[in-house]
């Protein structure tokens, strides 16, 4: 993107603009609530005045069929001007499942990329410039970094290099989307691991991505979204401290990626309540002292349940109007739900609807030549503050209640989410809730054609792509693979060993994501393969 930092700050009608606009004398109550961006609390943004102008990285929901087809996604989008790369696996990817597997077989390559061997992640990042691009991944972590890892050592990369993300869930994956049919434990346990395994070796790697976009599309308020956030970045943080770890090794790279309403400024304003919440509690409850681990990184995407699969055309308004919302708040990074998210990943029209949107409002409105450009406001302030505190209260409410450990296993995040789709769907259907097309100003079927067609162009399960694994499993060296399982089965029953490095071993030696993740479930007594359609695991390799 062509990014006019050498352009003079200001409006089209020639009126000079300061980079950041505060009181004439900032008092102690601007310092300590607000302060200039860059500055703690960083309610007003973690970059100082006229950083970046128009720097959000442009990205777009990218992953289909195979590896080979994502990377010809990726590359698409970067000729178009993408700055970041954003790849999501299928559900059988994300549920740690291979796509040989019986209940996959509908599923494959068709809401994602279907990744489970070390090969595919080459193929993913084949002539992508990993070093001068961010990548980010909505996939199970301890997949995502081992073999990221390798794809860079096997390109000459220091993985030290890499920039981007994985996100985080454990604490919620069961209640809500991605199930990985593990228990609590493990899940915790592979988060932490994957932690402090970048904080040493991928030191400018977010691997402590908060998701609240993941938990809260369609079912949770800001309020609840950030409070099941901060709920779990407090925990895991704790055991990463439990660990042995100083906080300023690792809190400099924790990141939440938040969602977005049509309520553009509660999105603002919950944006600006999460980082001056976060600074406070990494500072003051938490002890970091590096003034890195207070500003937290932002991303976002905007909201693909808030999209209707009626009047299609009416989703581009929706997706301006939250990118809109996140840049007014001062992300870091965004993707935008173009159009056709109520029915599928993006095609590639929405993919350049969706990154236009973002490439027009950063180039043409004006709206990121100031930072902040809200602040102040008597509205978005009072509603700053009440979101902090709401959030605030909420979160002491769930600590009280007792540990994540017991409160999932008590079902108390699922009944949280239940209750977030109940009021939905009573408010959608009352009107309370207004959609446009749904519940009010809609049109006869007959009528309703503008981005109709392509927005129903589904996606074929990839069944090519099951049976070029079961060749791939006939032609490995079945031996190694056993060793290596073997070896992550010893790793995995030593609860305080780091199951990073010997989960790369595996894929290394041929293991399959889902003969891992059968390992490490057997490990903690629950069956290898939770769907219990057949045999994986160290001893079932064929």
């Amino acid at each position: 993107m062509a990014d006019r930092q050498d352009t003079p700050l200001a409006t089209e009608s020639g009126i000079p603009l300061a980079p950041v606009y505060r009181p004439g004398t900032p008092d102690e109550s601007y310092r300590t609530r607000l302060g200039d961006p860059g500055e703690y609390p960083f309610t007003r943004g973690v970059r100082p005045p006229g950083a970046g102008r128009h720097a959000w990285i442009q990205r777009e929901l990218s992953g289909e069929g195979d590896a080979r087809r994502t990377n010809a996604q990726l590359r698409r989008l970067l000729a178009h001007g993408q700055t970041g790369l954003d790849v999501i696996g299928d559900a059988p990817t994300q549920a740690m499942v291979d796509p040989d597997h019986p209940y996959a077989r509908h599923a494959v390559g068709t809401q994602g990329v279907s990744l489970c061997r070390h090969q595919d992640w080459l193929e993913l990042y084949d002539d992508i410039p990993l070093d001068r691009l961010t990548l980010s991944h909505s996939l199970p972590p301890l997949m995502c970094v081992p073999n990221l890892v390798a794809v860079a050592r096997a390109r000459g990369i220091d993985p030290a290099t890499i920039r981007g993300s994985v996100v985080q869930a454990p604490y919620f994956a069961e209640d809500n989307g991605y199930a990985v049919h593990m228990p609590f434990a493990l899940r915790e346990r592979m988060a932490v691991d994957t932690i402090a395994f970048t904080t040493e070796h991928m030191p400018r790697f977010h691997t402590f991505l908060e998701d609240t976009y993941f938990v809260s599309d369609g079912v949770l308020d800001a309020v609840e979204e950030m409070a099941l956030g901060f709920v779990e970045i407090r925990g895991l943080v704790r055991q990463l401290l439990a660990r042995g770890l100083d906080i300023d090794a690792f809190a400099p790279r924790i990141a939440i990626l938040v969602n977005c309403s049509m309520d553009l400024f509660e999105t603002v304003a919950k944006i600006r309540a999460t980082r001056r919440l976060f600074a406070r509690m990494l500072r003051e409850e938490f002890g970091a002292t590096d003034p890195r681990s207070w500003a937290v990184t932002i991303a976002a995407h905007t909201s693909g349940f808030s999209l209707t699969g009626q009047q299609p055309v009416n989703n581009v308004v929706r997706g301006t109007v939250q990118a809109l919302a996140l840049v007014l708040a001062g992300v870091q990074a965004m993707e935008v739900s173009a159009f056709d998210e109520a029915y599928r990943t993006p095609s590639p029209e929405a993919h350049l609807v969706g990154l236009r949107t973002q490439q027009i409002v950063a180039l043409e409105s004006g709206v990121g030549r100031v930072a902040d450009p809200l602040g102040g406001a008597w509205y978005v302030e009072a509603l700053t503050d009440d979101l902090e505190q709401r959030i605030a209260a909420m979160v002491r409410d769930i600590e009280a209640q007792g540990t994540p450990a017991e409160l999932s296993d008590r079902g108390w995040f699922r009944a949280v989410f239940a209750r977030g789709m109940e009021r939905y769907g009573r408010a959608l259907t009352d009107g309370s809730l207004p959609k446009v097309g749904v519940n009010c100003f809609t049109v006869p079927e007959a009528e309703d054609v503008l981005l109709r067609e392509v927005s129903e162009t589904t996606i074929a399960p990839d069944r090519e792509r099951i049976d070029a694994i079961r060749r791939w499993r006939a032609t490995r060296d079945a031996s190694r693979v056993v060793d290596a399982l073997a070896a992550l089965r010893a790793v995995a029953d030593d609860r305080a060993a780091n199951l990073t490095p010997a989960t790369a071993a595996a894929y290394e030696a041929g293991a399959s994501q889902g003969e891992i993740a059968g390992v490490l479930r057997e490990s903690y007594g629950w069956p290898a393969d939770p769907l219990g359609q057949r045999a994986t695991g160290a001893g079932a390799v064929p």
